[in-house]
């Protein structure tokens, strides 16, 4: 098990190789060398240290902080976004979807579920969940950041006949996964065929969106690049700082030793703190150029010390109605507008995407 692979530092991928010789970062990071990442899949299919299964959906339960999300793992049908089923709610960057389409085509199998959410309170989906998840689990472990997990099987078809009937009913928001679905869109236009080959689905994990146990952090933002922002107000700290923007369309800044906080004028944060102030920053510059992402604020700070970077922006969490919203009227979030938490990790279960099989 490992956490999934855009999140993982090179060092994390070390640390996680050096674990284990069966640890799912040899296929999921494996540098350029897909084939080789192919070639360990099919060896451990050989050796029998992954076994096929029948057709199965799955429960996932995470535990964390005090807190239980449960999630359905299934085969999703890939539509495009324009047939608003699928709803994206970031913009993606060229780069990840090359390496993500070259290790999909290598070696032909779905190796981490993406993340949807749905609306389906109503549906029974979260009754049927907690049902299945009052039996004991098929595996138990320990995962990263201290979460427990365990994960139930569901192979009677009456069930899944259920679930499909209701899901199938709903528009989908992609969570955590736009680069690998575009991916996945991608390699199903490449590879044909019928509507039923598994190249036309992808893993998913699916959340409703009222779980109690589905958690969506800030990513904050350092700008390596630009001219300091005037007009906003003096904090005294990080503290104070974040303290001032509670309740606000607002934005914290840190530059030269001083942090300030930042109205803004509009709905959602992160999209008016692009538009007007780091998207003058940038001028025709990509946000790759020129922008780092952290979840911790204080390391933004530090690196504004260090001088990795001249200035950092940073964010409350956003609010998941709202993304959801916008997600519905076509607009489309910068990146990384959203971190929801804990990610599911990669390793429990494989999509192999054969010919000559139909979902």
């Amino acid at each position: 098990m490992a956490p999934p692979y855009d999140v993982l530092s090179e060092a994390d991928v070390q640390h996680y190789r050096s674990l284990s010789p069966y640890n799912v970062v040899h296929l999921t990071r494996p540098g350029t060398d897909y084939e080789g990442a192919a070639s360990t899949f099919m060896r451990w299919l050989d050796d029998r240290i992954l076994e096929p299964e029948p057709r199965s959906m799955y429960v996932h339960e995470v535990e964390f902080d005090g807190r239980v999300r449960r999630d359905l793992i299934a085969s999703v049908r890939l539509q495009e976004y324009e047939d608003r089923v699928v709803l994206p709610h970031e913009r993606t960057h060229r780069g990840p979807k090359e390496d993500r389409l070259a290790l999909l085509r290598a070696t032909r199998v779905s190796l981490e579920p993406l993340w949807f959410l749905y609306e389906g309170q109503e549906t029974g989906v979260p009754a049927i969940l907690n049902l299945v998840a009052s039996r004991s689990p098929a595996v138990s472990f320990e995962g990263a950041d201290e979460t427990t997990h365990r994960l139930w099987v569901i192979s009677d078809p009456g069930i899944h006949s259920s679930l499909h009937e209701v899901l199938a009913q709903k528009q989908l928001m992609i969570a955590d996964g736009h680069h690998r679905y575009e991916t996945a869109l991608a390699y199903a236009g490449e590879t044909g065929g019928d509507a039923d080959s598994p190249a036309q689905f992808t893993l998913a994990l699916l959340t409703e969106i009222s779980d109690p146990g589905l958690v969506v952090l800030p990513t904050h933002r350092l700008a390596k690049a630009g001219v300091a922002v005037t007009g906003g107000e003096t904090a005294g700290s990080l503290e104070d700082m974040f303290q001032k923007m509670r309740g606000r369309v607002a934005a914290g800044a840190y530059r030269d030793g001083r942090f300030q906080v930042l109205p803004l004028e509009g709905e959602m944060a992160v999209v008016e703190l692009h538009e007007q102030v780091i998207d003058n920053i940038l001028g025709k510059r990509s946000p790759e150029e020129l922008l780092e992402y952290t979840r911790d604020p204080e390391q933004a700070v530090r690196w504004v010390d260090e001088g990795v970077g001249t200035a950092a922006f940073f964010l409350g969490p956003p609010d998941l109605q709202q993304v959801l919203r916008m997600a519905r009227e076509g607009k489309t979030l910068p990146q990384k507008a959203t971190y929801f938490h804990p990610k599911p990790p990669s390793g429990m279960v494989f999509d192999r995407l054969e010919r000559d099989r139909r979902l």
